[in-house]
């Protein structure tokens, strides 16, 4: 049995009888399942078949690169979608309600309760996604771990471009391109490539600002690797440091190394949160760690499980998390150091080769 065809029977063990199925309408969720990666289309599971539903554009290339299911070309969704409907006796449809839109599930709504079929919006749908998701197998994993050689590799020859005087705008243009040259697929996210006093913004945008010696430069990046993401985060000083900002990124380095330390299966994600929390707390900055000390990573670049206060998730074997504290001083600077680990029985490998001790460029 195929990789696909073991997720595919995962997905059918939420079908509750061979009168139910659920249409997913996420390209993420239809990649995962179906092993064909696009960006319109959809993917029909009922207890007895998988069927993958995309438009002339695309029928060769699914057929050529799906797995596990039957690919069907259709020219008029609900119509050929209702034909299937039909002939394996569906009375009960489920969607994903983290992923349709209002309108277009009352398009669905409105026509399959039309013609006898029960149309509904499932919450329950995606967490069960989710948890399929969660765990990432081998392959997935060495994904993951290509996506990061390749964003290291790109940072590491940007560093050499940083200097005063250059523009955020210039290095993060610099990272993009050395990614795309590394063989990067895209960017996993708009770049955050931050200087001075921008760098207490977590999510900086960057702009004409220029480097000036003695600032902190901070950079969280990552790139994707056929469907697969990575993010890391790393904060020089150029030319220079003071003694503040020496002492503010020790905090963090020691928050994020403890966090560290505790990474393993049985633990929940709240208490890794914790963990680096309460050392940020006890030096006086709890007010400037305002978000989650990390989040799962995979086909998404945040998806479950959540390293936060409410992160109620026990960590297993194959799960990828980040550990990202920070701290952040609003009009002078911020600091955050973000590892990406995987889970394993053992505790965790790390997939961020970069060093963390504080680097002056």
């Amino acid at each position: 049995m195929s990789v696909t065809e073991k997720r595919i029977d995962s997905l059918k063990a939420f079908i509750p009888d061979k009168t139910s199925a659920v249409l997913l309408t996420n390209e993420v969720n239809i990649g995962y399942f179906s092993g064909f990666f696009h960006s319109e289309g959809y993917m029909l599971v009922t207890q007895n078949q998988a069927y993958l539903l995309v438009d002339f554009r695309y029928i060769e290339a699914a057929r050529k690169n799906s797995d596990g299911c039957k690919t069907v070309m259709f020219k008029k969704i609900n119509e050929d979608l209702l034909g299937i409907l039909k002939s394996e006796g569906i009375k009960n449809l489920s969607l994903e309600a983290e992923s349709v839109s209002v309108s277009r599930f009352e398009a669905f709504k409105s026509f399959f309760e039309g013609n006898g079929i029960d149309c509904a919006a499932d919450n329950a749908l995606c967490e069960h996604i989710a948890e399929i998701r969660i765990i990432k197998d081998e392959t997935e994993l060495d994904k993951i771990q290509t996506a990061q050689k390749i964003a290291e590799k790109a940072y590491l020859e940007t560093l050499n471009y940083l200097k005063p005087g250059v523009s955020e705008k210039e290095i993060s243009a610099r990272l993009e391109y050395f990614m795309n040259i590394y063989g990067a697929e895209r960017k996993s996210f708009d770049l955050i490539t931050i200087t001075g006093k921008k760098t207490s913004l977590p999510h900086g945008v960057p702009s004409d600002n220029t480097v000036k010696e003695g600032d902190f430069f901070t950079m969280d990046f990552g790139t994707v690797y056929e469907g697969y993401h990575s993010d890391t985060t790393r904060t020089v000083a150029v030319r220079s440091a003071d003694e503040e900002m020496k002492r503010i990124y020790g905090i963090v380095l020691k928050a994020q190394l403890a966090a560290l330390e505790k990474v393993k299966t049985g633990v929940k994600c709240s208490e890794i949160d914790k963990t680096a929390r309460d050392i940020i707390a006890s030096e006086g900055f709890g007010e400037f760690f305002g978000h989650s000390t990390g989040h799962g990573v995979g086909l998404d670049i945040h998806e479950a499980p959540a390293v936060s206060p409410r992160g109620e998730t026990t960590l297993k074997s194959g799960m990828v998390i980040t550990d990202e504290p920070g701290i952040y001083l609003p009009g002078r600077f911020g600091v955050r150091i973000e590892d990406m680990l995987c889970i394993t029985d053992e505790g965790f490998k790390n997939f961020v080769s970069l060093p963390k001790e504080l680097i002056i460029i």
